[in-house]
Parts: structure tokens; C-alpha cells; sequence
């Protein structure tokens, strides 16, 4: 076994990116990587603008009563200069007009019975948005490598970048493994068990902004894995499987990838759930072998495919961010030979509390998780309050 942070090292030295690009629209970029900054070709906000309903004016004036000389709607372009005594109605959003050093808001106002206004409120703030104070022409708020959220599809949308470059995605080839799988359209009967790794992996790839290619479940012979594992080779840029790498008298997929011209670089972490993970290389295509046990292919997807997805489309985020986090209570395991992992959710007090796990089967555990939890190997118990860390899912 290898500790897991030499199979993330060796996952990541093992992938070569995806130099390819393309244009997509806005609605299409989200989880993709930009691969050219974002500039600004406008300055934010492109002119002074009011942050409040109110009335914009001269600071000096507000001791006095104030005639409304013009209403001025978003959108809209002043037409009259605040002088000594007046102000203009505006509304959020609106430019200010030329003479005015602030706004008052509506609600620090009195309308007086002559039609006047007057300020009712202490000190005013300025309320008024200065022109690029946000960005300005020429700044890239998004740089090249940036995995695109909502929040970056607003800001190109505000730039005038309504289609991205973006790198291509990774075409996935999944393979769930097992005579005694079927798929969820069924109701299985004996010994036989609904596919949940294939559908959790088709989910897992989308939300890593890959591209899925499920070619539905492999039968339990190795002639009939042999060519399921050759044709996805040939097809994809990453292969995963689920089931068939421990040590049972099915589980020939390591000496199938061998014969495949694999180069098997692990095959088992010294990690709980997820010891019997597999990872290998062709050429620039990785295939790796996850265990059948649905929390244990879960997490080490998250673990080691996801990353590598995120480095061939050359993200240059972080691609896994973990906390220290106070445990709500006692926590004890009975072996502690492997690093353990964990479901957790996290209080409202920011403490992680242990939820309900029976171990690498029990796929219900993660129903309500926000987050997987570490407990270093070696270590048996852990008393409430001491740090763990602590992986968002």
C-alpha cells in the first residue's frame, strides 16, 4: 500500500492537459476552464451613479429646504446641474447630475406642504458610485485557468464576453463492473443489485466538467471486460472503472489493463474506504480502477479523478480544498492502520458532527453529508473539539 498523498502525487505527475479550445456561449460555459483572461473593455460603473433612492444634491445645502427640479429614472440622462438650494428625485442606479456631491436617501427626507424637501437625517454619506471604481478598461477581473461558477458567467455577461474560451473537456469512458448489477429500471431479484456507481460516476464527471460516456454494465468474464476496457481506451481520455480490482476470483481487471498496455503505477492506498484503488497509464490516458463499494468509488473520485478532469483542462484553482473543523463530539474507530475517511455535516456552530456509517457499502450515509472528514492514520480516537480536516462535497 501507498500512503494517499503519494497517489495523488503520482496521479497528478501522470496527467499531460488537453491543449485543445473552443468557443462556447455564456449558457454552455458553466464548470469549464477559461483559457485567455477576461478584460474589461468598459469601465464599472461606466459613469457616477446613485447607490439609493433618493435625492441627489449638494452636501452643503442640507441644512435648508431643497426644490425638486427633476425626476431621473434608471436608464435615463440628466438634463438639469443641482444648484444652491434644488436637487433632482433619482432612483438606484441612475447617473448623477452635474453639481451634485451626494445623495440623501428618500427615507432620510420630508416632503414639505410647500413641495419642498427637506433633510431629516444626520451626517449623509456621499451614496454615489464612483465611475470605475469597480474596474476599469484594460483590468482582467477572470484569469486564464479560472473554473467558471455562476458568479463568473455574470461578471463576463457584464463584460460583453458572451463567448468564452474555454478548454475542451475530457471525454470519461465509465465502466461499472459486476454480474450482480442492474440497472436502476429494474427491481432487482436474488442476489442481484441496482447499478448505483455508474450513474453516481456519469454525475460525478458533469459536475467535474467532463464529458460522461457510460458504456452500461460489464459482465464478470475477462474476455467480455478485456474488450469493454479496449474500447474505451480507444475512445476516451480517462477510463474509469468500479468493481473487479480487489482480490477476488473475478477481480482480473489489473492484469487485463497489463495486457492492454497499461502501466499499472498503484493498487492499493492505505486508505478507508478505498484501499483497493487502481491507477494506471497509456500513453497521455489514464484508467482508473475504483472499488465496487459505492461510498468507497464516490470518494475516490473525488480523491483523484476529479483533480486530474480539472488539470487536464488546466485549472489552476485548487482542485481540493479542505478545513479545520472542531468535532462536536467523541469520535473512535476500532483499527486505524489506514487513513480513515468519513461523512460529516457540519453545525451551525461550525463543528463537525460524525453522521451514521456502516462503512464502504452504505451509499445512504452521504444522503445528508456536506463534507468527508480525515482521521490520520494510526489514530483510534478523538476527543470532541480537537481539528479534523474536512473536505467540502
Amino acid at each position: 500500500m501507498i500512503s494517499l498523498d503519494k497517489a495523488i502525487r503520482i496521479v497528478e505527475q501522470s496527467v499531460t492537459a488537453l491543449n485543445s479550445e473552443e468557443r462556447v456561449s455564456l449558457s454552455e460555459s458553466l464548470n469549464r476552464v477559461l483559457r485567455h483572461d477576461v478584460v474589461s473593455d468598459i469601465n464599472m460603473p461606466p459613469f457616477r451613479k446613485t447607490a439609493v433612492d433618493g435625492y441627489a444634491c449638494r452636501a452643503a445645502d442640507l441644512d435648508n429646504p431643497l426644490t425638486v427640479i427633476e425626476v431621473i429614472a434608471a436608464g435615463t440622462t440628466p438634463q438639469k446641474t443641482i444648484a444652491q438650494g434644488t436637487c433632482s428625485k433619482i432612483m438606484t442606479g441612475a447617473p448623477i447630475p452635474n453639481g451634485a456631491d451626494c445623495v440623501i436617501p428618500v427615507e432620510d427626507t420630508e416632503l414639505l406642504s410647500d413641495g419642498t424637501i427637506r433633510f431629516k437625517g444626520s451626517k449623509p454619506k456621499s451614496n454615489i458610485c464612483e465611475l470605475g471604481e469597480d474596474i476599469k478598461i484594460g483590468e482582467s477581473p477572470l484569469s486564464k485557468g479560472t473554473l467558471i461558477k455562476p458568479q463568473h458567467i455574470a461578471i463576463m455577461a457584464a463584460l460583453g464576453c458572451h463567448s468564452p474560451i474555454v478548454s475542451v473537456r475530457p471525454r470519461v469512458s465509465i465502466l461499472p463492473t459486476g454480474d450482480e448489477l442492474v440497472e436502476p429500471t429494474e427491481i432487482p431479484q436474488g442476489s442481484k443489485i441496482r447499478n448505483s456507481n455508474g450513474h453516481q460516476l456519469i454525475a460525478q464527471v458533469i459536475s467535474a466538467g467532463a464529458i460522461p460516456m457510460y458504456h452500461g454494465i460489464v459482465g464478470d468474464t475477462e474476455e467480455v471486460t478485456e474488450k469493454a476496457i479496449a474500447r474505451a481506451l480507444a475512445e476516451s481520455d480517462v477510463v474509469v472503472l468500479t468493481g473487479g480490482v480487489s482480490m477476488g476470483d473475478f477481480d482480473y481487471v489489473p492484469r487485463i489493463m497489463e495486457r492492454l498496455g497499461v502501466k499499472i503505477l498503484f493498487d492499493s492506498i492505505a486508505v478507508q474506504p478505498g484501499k483497493p484503488t487502481t491507477f494506471g497509464v497509456a500513453g497521455n490516458k489514464l484508467i482508473f480502477g475504483l472499488p465496487g463499494n459505492p461510498v468507497s468509488s464516490f470518494v475516490q473520485f473525488e480523491l483523484l479523478v476529479k483533480p486530474a478532469l480539472l488539470m487536464m483542462m488546466q485549472c489552476n484553482e485548487p482542485y481540493a480544498r479542505t478545513y479545520k473543523l472542531p468535532l462536536a463530539i467523541d469520535y473512535s474507530r476500532k483499527r486505524a492502520e489506514r487513513l480513515g475517511l468519513f461523512p460529516v455535516i457540519v453545525n451551525d456552530k461550525g463543528e463537525v458532527e460524525p453522521l451514521e456509517f456502516h462503512g464502504s457499502a452504505h451509499i445512504f450515509s452521504l444522503a445528508k453529508a456536506t463534507g468527508i472528514a480525515a482521521i490520520p492514520l494510526g489514530v483510534k480516537e478523538l476527543k470532541k473539539g480537537e481539528l479534523l480536516d474536512v473536505r467540502p462535497i
